[in-house]
């Protein structure tokens, strides 16, 4: 099965696989916020997130609604296949737990603002760093700072940092290193520090078994698999404000489109 995550559904690339994928006889399910779209209704089967209309450019709930879909849909394939972990796991209460943290999360933006304003108020390029799932929000959360506040913004794997990417480190670049997974806590750390010690100012967001003395940001302990959900709250008001305090149109960002429609 071909599994298709598109905000619009009408993101003509994609819809380009799946007129392929079906000439072939593969089963196709869309997962999309638009459940009238072209790709919802071509797919064999199409899932709702069910987050609302987005009017941003930049998708944010769409993100994370796509990113709790897919565990649920994961959970649900688990169920079918027999494995006990899967029907152990209550989701449902993880879930509400994730939507509380996001909620702290949004009502101690006006720290957040303090740290936009710290590190990325004048800043020409920006560093996110994390391991595991932490890479991954790092580059969700450097792909909205670019988007929306024009800085040149990358997401690096915490690992590959001495493989080349610390040659771009200068005195005053932010780097915000990401720390949710227990197992490479203390080596996205290290990585942090080095970082700091060229010169970088670095932000540590962390969880709260994992945090230490001066992060700049504690993000209560959850399911790590549904971490993200709460990890990349920071980093898009980060973006925000990015956006806000350079005067720019946080909504409607230069040369972009909400779908891309052309290949």
């Amino acid at each position: 099965m071909f599994v298709f995550l598109t905000q619009s559904g009408e993101t003509a690339d994609i819809r380009q696989v799946l007129v392929k994928v079906k000439e072939q006889g593969y089963p196709t399910l869309t997962i999309t916020n638009v459940p009238t779209s072209t790709l919802a209704r071509e797919a064999d089967y199409a899932l709702n997130l069910h987050a609302g209309p987005e009017i941003a450019v930049a998708s944010t709930k769409a993100y994370t609604a796509q990113v709790a879909t897919t565990a649920l849909v994961a959970k649900a394939l688990g169920v079918a296949k027999g494995v006990a972990d899967a029907a152990a796991w209550d989701i449902g209460h993880e879930l509400t737990l994730v939507a509380d943290t996001q909620q702290a999360l949004v009502d101690q933006k006006d720290a957040v603002h303090d740290l936009a304003q710290g590190a990325l108020a004048t800043t020409r390029n920006a560093f996110y760093i994390g391991r595991g799932l932490d890479y991954y929000v790092a580059l969700e959360a450097a792909l909205k700072l670019k988007e929306i506040s024009y800085v040149q913004a990358e997401g690096f794997a915490a690992g590959e940092l001495k493989h080349g990417t610390i040659a771009l480190i200068e005195s005053g670049t932010p780097v915000i290193a990401l720390i949710s997974d227990p197992v490479t806590a203390a080596h996205t750390r290290a990585n942090a520090t080095e970082a700091a010690a060229r010169g970088a100012n670095v932000i540590r967001i962390a969880t709260r078994s994992l945090a230490q003395t001066g992060d700049d940001l504690v993000i209560d302990d959850l399911n790590p698999a549904l971490a993200p959900l709460a990890l990349i709250v920071p980093c898009q008001l980060l973006a925000y404000y990015a956006s806000l305090d350079r005067e720019y149109d946080v909504d409607r960002p230069r040369n972009l489109a909400k779908s891309v429609t052309v290949e």
